[in-house]
């Protein structure tokens, strides 16, 4: 376990920052769960704006490197600026991580000590992208993390059959309320296509009968959740990632996946438990601290599974 002594400096730093910037889930977590090693390379597949990689590299200076992938360039940019600091210890690569092994061959790196994956979406774009995120935001309702992909959310609530999409309302938000909410708008965008967040979120909420509103979140939560994943094809590239990261990870490196909802949960789950070269570390998923949850809301939905790579043939240990 991580001391309080060494762990002091690291979180007067990252609270210096709070403020300005997208907070990191479970930094202290992910930091044990890596098992940083001095000399060690290590990749954090969604870079984001850099809050994992830097709390790494303050926690360890004597990594050798990260190697930071993240599909968003323009995250990448604010991702390089805010990591300058560390100089050549950070490589940038725009790329999905479902192109790892790839990279990893490209950049003659071969087998690394450690992975990161958080797959949750940053405050920047729920903030500050401009893509339609965010419900409380008027923007175009595009969604897409990766500005060059080829469909938009906009595409998908205008263009998709009726039966489709109350299937990925359904399925991709666990929305009680797909069938109405899909045929609402199904009959409006025959009057007028639905262009941006705010008009969808309306027609989201109108579309639940008020007494039945959710409590803690926006009525168009879910429905905006499920048009993100659909948008990314996120389900279909955690599973071709979760396939393919074993085979870029040195004996006992580590992979760390943080989940914000349940589909991708068990995923991970089904994954470190049937792959023979991985040794699942959490029996449960580790959950954020109170004092996270209280000081940032967005963490409370996050889940950390952690495994380890082994070596065919090797003798697998019980969990505690």
């Amino acid at each position: 376990m991580t001391s309080t002594a060494a762990i002091s400096p690291l979180n007067s730093e990252l609270a210096a920052k709070k403020e300005t910037m997208h907070c990191p889930v479970m930094v202290p977590e992910v930091l044990d769960g890596l098992s940083l090693r001095p000399g060690g390379v290590y990749v954090d597949a969604t870079l984001g704006l850099g809050g994992h990689t830097e709390a790494i590299l303050l926690k360890c200076p004597e990594i050798k490197m990260v190697l930071g992938l993240d599909c968003d360039t323009e995250a990448l940019e604010q991702a390089e600026s805010r990591l300058s600091p560390f100089g050549d210890r950070v490589r940038f690569i725009h790329s999905n991580f479902i192109h790892l092994h790839d990279v990893l061959l490209f950049n003659r790196i071969g087998r690394v000590d450690g992975i990161l994956m958080d797959l949750g979406i940053s405050t920047f774009h729920l903030e500050n992208s401009r893509r339609g995120f965010s419900f409380s935001r008027n923007e175009p309702l595009d969604m897409r993390m990766d500005p060059s992909g080829a469909v938009t959310a906009a595409d998908m609530v205008n263009k998709l059959p009726l039966k489709r999409l109350t299937e990925l309302i359904q399925t991709y938000g666990g929305e009680r309320w797909a069938k109405r909410i899909a045929k609402r708008i199904y009959d409006r965008r025959k009057t007028a296509p639905i262009l941006n967040s705010t008009e969808l979120a309306e027609v989201v909420a109108n579309s639940i009968p008020r007494k039945y509103h959710p409590r803690r979140i926006h009525p168009a939560t879910r429905t905006f959740q499920a048009l993100r994943i659909a948008v990314n094809r996120e389900m279909d590239n955690l599973k071709e990632a979760l396939d393919s990261l074993p085979s870029c990870l040195r004996p006992e490196g580590r992979v760390c996946i943080i989940s914000f909802h349940s589909l991708e949960d068990r995923l991970v789950k089904i994954a470190f438990r049937e792959d023979n070269r991985l040794q699942p570390l959490t029996k449960k998923p580790l959950v954020p601290s109170p004092e996270e949850m209280r000081s940032n809301p967005r963490a409370r939905s996050a889940k950390l599974r952690i495994a380890q790579y082994i070596e065919p043939g090797e003798t697998q240990f019980k969990l505690i």
